[in-house]
């Protein structure tokens, strides 16, 4: 490690060390120990790693950033990333901290826990330590970012569900950054939904400023036996901000999980997800759908493990991809020995804009199980010119026609979002940044 990069690390050093020494009773003091040691070990990853191989970190180690003290945002700030027509609980976290004054939780079901894991932890502290960090694990030098986060935690949010619940309205969990130059959080969410329970997550993401924040995002979702989760990441950072986030998932028997990822900002993204069936007849779908433009890189990974039999996992992800910039998408699928019966579907799609535009793909199979059904599939190209031709044919400029079919391109995904009110916006909002693919206020559109 060079001189230069341990000065860097020596700032995260000194905010750890800060709350480390906080007085009075902090229940995360032992964890927190324990991922700040990882990430001391390993540093930030490097291109040397396999899994970061086409995903230079290096603007954000050239970095210091740090903590902000505790801000009060008027409600009238974060009115703008509210989510127009959907009705139902908000709990808002400024710079990782639960904010009780800009959250409205309302009259919940009978056992429901939402809000704040630093008060859960104090008040019901077998509730959050059953499951805390036992999905998001740091031991991998690849994942010194969820040990940085595990290091410098806070708080976070804490969605928990009884079992035979049905919370009838989408629970909207979102994470604001203050964001002044160099200002970092790093937001931390458990989600327990119960046997045979049902819930709705927008888990969304933005920044108050154009600076060059960072947000280090980790979400932990266990989905017990026959549980429903449908859940919904919408990344509204700067266009200078730098997000990295992993979620992990764990699936009981005959579990459902279904995601939608929309990115939309920041100038590098990384999105991990590591999901385990570990329950007979679990169902797993991933769908993302992302808009580059300039030099900016969004890097999405996922990894469906299939550990028991009869399990289904579905993926699709689309990028649009213009001028100078970059994308990455690693897609795996393990299939474990006893895995008998799966169906597993991956499909990556990518969309070029300009000469310039990279991407870099690579689905993988690992495959331990004889009766299986396992697909994947990845395509990348440019807009059709007969269907140009077509278009301009009936009518259409250029740039109508462009719009069209880029449009169409991103529907595939878009159409698959359940929420009415978010999937309009979405729609409005693809319209307004097509082709240039630049930064828009989501709710406002």
């Amino acid at each position: 490690m060079t001189t230069q990069l341990a000065a860097r690390q020596g700032t995260y050093r000194a905010t750890f060390d800060q709350l480390q020494q906080n007085p009075g009773v902090d229940a995360f003091r032992a964890l927190r120990a324990r991922g700040f040691a990882r990430f001391s070990e390993v540093g930030f990853p490097t291109t040397r790693l396999e899994s970061w191989r086409f995903t230079n970190v290096s603007p954000v180690t050239q970095r210091q950033f740090a903590i902000p003290a505790p801000t009060d945002l008027e409600p009238s700030v974060i009115s703008a990333f509210e989510l127009n027509g959907v009705e139902g609980p908000q709990v808002v976290c400024v710079d990782g901290r639960y904010s009780p004054h800009l959250s409205r939780v309302g009259e919940l079901p009978v056992g429901v826990e939402l809000g704040s894991m630093a008060d859960l932890l104090v008040t019901k502290p077998k509730v959050v330590a059953q499951y805390l960090a036992q999905l998001a694990r740091f031991d991998d030098p690849a994942a010194s970012f969820t040990a940085l986060n595990t290091g410098l935690l806070q708080d976070g949010l804490v969605v928990r569900i009884p079992d035979d619940t049905v919370l009838e309205t989408p629970v909207h969990l979102l994470f604001v950054s203050t964001g002044g130059n160099d200002v970092m959080s790093h937001p931390r969410t458990l989600v327990v939904a119960g046997t045979n329970s049902q819930v709705r997550l927008v888990e969304s993401y933005t920044g108050v400023s154009d600076a060059a924040y960072l947000t280090n995002a980790v979400t932990e979702v266990f989905v017990g036996d026959g549980a429903v989760v449908d859940h919904y990441k919408l990344l509204r950072e700067s266009v200078e901000a730098f997000h990295i986030a992993s979620m992990h998932l764990s699936l009981g028997r005959s579990a459902t999980f279904s995601s939608n990822a929309i990115t939309l900002g920041g100038a590098i993204v990384r999105n991990e997800v590591m999901a385990e069936l570990r329950g007979e007849g679990g169902e797993c779908t991933l769908n993302g759908l992302y808009l580059v433009d300039g030099t900016r890189l969004v890097d999405n990974h996922t990894t469906i493990l299939h550990a028991k039999p009869h399990c289904d996992s579905h993926e699709l992800y689309k990028g649009i991809l213009d001028n100078q910039s970059r994308a990455v998408f690693n897609g795996k699928i393990i299939v474990a020995r006893d895995a008998q019966k799966t169906d597993a579907k991956q499909t990556n799609k990518a969309l070029l804009l300009s000469e310039e535009a990279q991407i870099n793909t690579k689905p993988e199979l690992e495959i331990f199980a004889d009766d299986v059904k396992c697909t994947h599939g990845a395509t990348i190209g440019q807009l059709d010119s007969d269907a140009l031709f077509y278009l301009r044919s009936r009518g259409l400029d250029l740039e109508q026609a462009r719009d069209v079919l880029i449009h169409a391109f991103a529907s595939d995904v878009v159409d698959r979002i359940a929420i009415t009110p978010i999937r309009e916006q979405l729609d409005a909002v693809l319209l307004q940044q097509l082709p240039a693919s630049r930064h828009a206020s989501f709710a406002t559109a």
